[in-house]
């Protein structure tokens, strides 16, 4: 796997975290993990990690057919 798959894995995995904790527990995640403070506050750190966030998922989303493609030659 290149490292850019995994790196977009794990923003992702931050992303889905992050809005589990804002639905359920009022908490963001990445306004405490760059010391922006309170919920929903943001730095310049916070709105890096958020922009990544997003690339990533962008990222994911326009390589989901090749991933498809991968997952069915492995079937066969």
């Amino acid at each position: 796997m290149k490292s850019i798959d995994v790196l977009a894995a794990v923003l992702l995995v931050v992303g889905g975290l992050n809005w589990g904790l804002v639905a359920l527990a009022n908490f963001d995640l990445v306004a405490f993990a760059s010391g922006a403070g309170h919920f929903g506050a943001k730095n310049v750190l916070g709105a890096l990690i958020y922009t990544l966030v997003g690339l990533a998922a962008v990222y994911q989303a326009l390589g989901w057919k090749a991933i498809q493609r991968r997952w069915q030659l492995a079937r066969a």
